[in-house]
């Protein structure tokens, strides 16, 4: 940690400090860059505030530069852009905000420096570096968020029944910094999280999706998940992921809570690099367990069909919290759906059918959908995962192996339903469906291979089987096919 930061010795930032001082301008860095750089984090976004109007300093600072970039103006939010090959800047003049209780816009006027800092969501955010020719390069820590960082702590620099009451997003995003940074809420922080969660309804889905995506994508995201369900938030933007939680007995009969299980599977993915599609797979591959939970006095708590009710739910959830429901919802649902299924064939005897199956199924998604079920094997048994997963060695062999032999992911059988009706004379029909159905599952048993010259010969023979007339028989498949 390099603490306290010192701005890097870049022509930019003196650039910017002798338009301000010829603007007349008091200017400083602010925010994130200064936290990442006492972090020793990467950071490609630099917030100046100005005493004064930022946008014309954006506009002194551009007329500076080589090449005079554009810079882009907000006039709604008293905000410039402008963009330089290293760092892309915004520039705003110092303000103050005040709130309605209906909504989390501020509204806005010029203030101090010191207004400026106050209105910031936590510390370790309200930090600045000097661009005055007086001290520049100084620290300005009016809030100990230095301190903060050096202990790991996420706080409001004001009152944070206050500081959350105004802008309830900044709950979601005190969650978030925690996450990422693996530091703790401050307890008296936490606690107006909790006072306050209510107030998160006035937030748009839209904008607690991106927060929630970040803690997501975050090296433990667990962590920022448990923060949610403690602090009573998870139930009120997620309520099908908090039902996970909690253990039901009857007599010596447990299962195990959903909730926790579904966090550890989830970082196991992260473990694997996992994109933020298959996290998301590994949230919800246990979704429909609560919906589902039966007890059988002969063998306990079952889970019968939950795979296939959580992938049904799958477009719903996704639409609820504003993702986007193109292939992105398909896979995820699909590796929903599928999950129990390489956990099976390691219960049983590995056949070519059952893998080709599972190939044709998958298609390119069969990796991701291998390790989303090498995640989800969860134990304290130590043993016991090492054996199931020796198991998963030999099944991802016999996959690359069918594969390799008959070329099944997202393969298309040769036979088509123009074929069928070409051959036999049939309009469109359940006939027809019920004829290509047999044929690609004649396929994926190791009948006949996926070539014209063995499944239409098979195709003949059931249908002649089933009293059907050949009207053209055809010696190869029509151009095109």
């Amino acid at each position: 940690m390099n603490l306290p930061p010192q701005l890097p010795d870049l022509p930019l930032f003196r650039t910017i400090a002798d338009a301000a001082q010829e603007l007349g301008y008091p200017a400083y860095v602010i925010g994130g860059f200064v936290r990442d750089l006492a972090l020793q984090r990467p950071s490609k976004d630099v917030d100046v505030v100005c005493v004064g109007d930022g946008i014309q300093l954006a506009q002194a600072v551009g007329r500076k530069l080589p090449n005079r970039p554009r810079v882009t103006v907000f006039k709604n939010f008293g905000t410039a852009m402008l963009p330089t090959p290293d760092i892309e800047l915004e520039f705003v003049g110092a303000r103050k905000e005040s709130y309605r209780a209906e909504s989390r816009k501020p509204e806005v006027e010029a203030g101090t420096l010191e207004e400026d800092l106050a209105r910031r969501d936590f510390t370790i955010n309200a930090l600045g570096l000097s661009l005055n020719a007086e001290d520049f390069g100084a620290l300005v820590d009016r809030y100990n968020g230095i301190q903060d960082l050096k202990d790991g702590i996420i706080r409001t620099p004001l009152d944070p029944d206050i500081t959350f009451s105004d802008d309830p997003l900044r709950m979601m995003r005190a969650i978030r910094f925690a996450t990422q940074l693996n530091f703790d809420i401050d307890p008296d922080t936490f606690d107006a999280i909790a006072r306050n969660k209510e107030r998160i309804r006035i937030v748009s889905q839209e904008r607690i999706t991106t927060e929630l995506n970040k803690i997501i994508m975050a090296p433990k995201p667990s962590y920022g998940f448990k923060l949610l369900f403690a602090s009573g938030l998870l139930p009120l933007i997620f309520p099908k992921m908090a039902l996970l939680q909690g253990v039901e007995k009857r007599g010596q009969h447990a299962h195990k809570d959903n909730f926790y299980h579904t966090l550890q599977v989830l970082d196991n993915v992260v473990e694997t690099r996992a994109d933020l599609w298959l996290r998301w797979a590994a949230i919800l591959h246990d979704i429909a367990k609560p919906a589902t939970k039966r007890f059988d006095p002969k063998v306990g708590w079952t889970f019968h069909g939950h795979e296939d009710k959580g992938a049904r739910w799958t477009p719903n959830i996704f639409a609820d919290l504003k993702l986007p429901l193109g292939e992105e919802m398909r896979m995820v649902q699909k590796l929903v759906r599928l999950h129990l299924r390489p956990i099976a064939l390691v219960k049983e005897t590995v056949t070519d059918s059952a893998v080709r199956r599972l190939l044709f199924e998958a298609g390119d998604d069969i990796d991701n959908l291998m390790k989303l079920c090498r995640a989800d094997i969860t134990s304290k048994d130590h043993q016991r995962v090492a054996r199931y997963l020796r198991n998963f060695d030999v099944v991802e062999q016999k996959l690359r192996e069918v594969e390799e032999k008959d070329h099944l992911r997202n393969f298309k059988p040769v036979i088509t339903g123009e074929i069928i009706m070409q051959t036999f004379g049939l309009a469109p029909s359940k006939a027809v469906g019920e004829l290509k159905d047999a044929v690609l599952e004649a396929i994926l048993d190791g009948q006949v291979r996926n070539e014209f010259g063995e499944a239409y010969p098979w195709l003949l023979a059931l249908g002649q089987r089933k009293g059907l007339e050949v009207k053209q028989e055809l010696a190869a498949p029509p151009a095109g096919e």
